[in-house]
Order: structure tokens, then sequence, then C-alpha cells
């Protein structure tokens, strides 16, 4: 498990998996378009004060992206993962343009939801555990 990291008055590791799919499930996330997005997703996590921590497309299937992210716990994951989709389908359409026309006739890259767990501590069944042994000691 990575150190817990400050955060104000709180200390903590919130690593979350997200998974973002592409509209109509296009293979569209060629190389140059998933490093494209690797940057403008490390860019976009700093000014939420978020860290990227790894990034990649399944590129045997180019119809999704697999992100792990140390989710700051002032942000919301909903608000990243909306300026995150929201940012990211906009500089890509842009960058793309003559390849993605085929596949998008509308300003949309991303499909509409998203996959999310969350990562990168103890098991369930270990913070279960440890909870139930807290208390008096009768």
């Amino acid at each position: 498990m990575t150190t817990p990291k400050p955060h104000n008055h709180s200390f903590g590791y919130n690593a979350v998996h997200i998974v973002f799919v592409t509209k109509y499930r296009h293979e569209v996330i060629t190389k140059d378009v998933e490093s494209r997005l690797m940057e403008i997703f490390s860019k976009l996590c700093k000014t939420q004060d978020c860290e990227l921590l790894e990034g990649k497309a399944d590129l045997g299937k180019q119809d999704h992206i697999h992100l792990l992210i140390d989710l700051n716990p002032k942000i919301s994951l909903a608000k990243l993962v909306n300026t995150l989709k929201t940012i990211s389908s906009r500089e890509i359409r842009k960058e793309f343009a003559d390849k993605l026309k085929t596949y998008y006739w509308k300003p949309v890259f991303w499909k509409r939801g998203y996959g999310y767990s969350s990562c990168g501590g103890a098991p369930i069944e270990v913070l279960k555990r440890y909870i139930q042994k807290q208390g008096y000691n009768d």
C-alpha cells in the first residue's frame, strides 16, 4: 500500500480505478489517442488536487481506458469524472477530428456512464474484523 498523503487536517490514500468506454464502443483509442489522453488526464488531475497514478487503454480492444487515480477527499468522484470526460472529449475530438469524423457525427467521444472501484486499502473482511475488535474489553 502507498503511504497515506496529508490533506489539510486529515490524511489517507483514496485510490480509485475508473474505466471510460467510447461512445458506441467504437475502437478509436489508438496509441496516439491514448498518449494524448494520458497527458490530458494527468494535467486535469493536478488541477483537481488529485494524481493520475496509472492509465492505459486496452489496445487489443481500443474502446475503453483504465485509470488509477489518487482521489483527494475534498473532490467528489462524480465531479472528477465529469471534468475528465468533458474536457478530454472536447480536446480529442478537436485534435483527432479527421480520424473521428467517420465514427461520430455528434460532439461525443465517451459513453454516458463509467465504471469505478475503490482500491489500495485493506480487504473489506480485514477491516470488518478490525472494527469488530474495537470497544471495551469486558
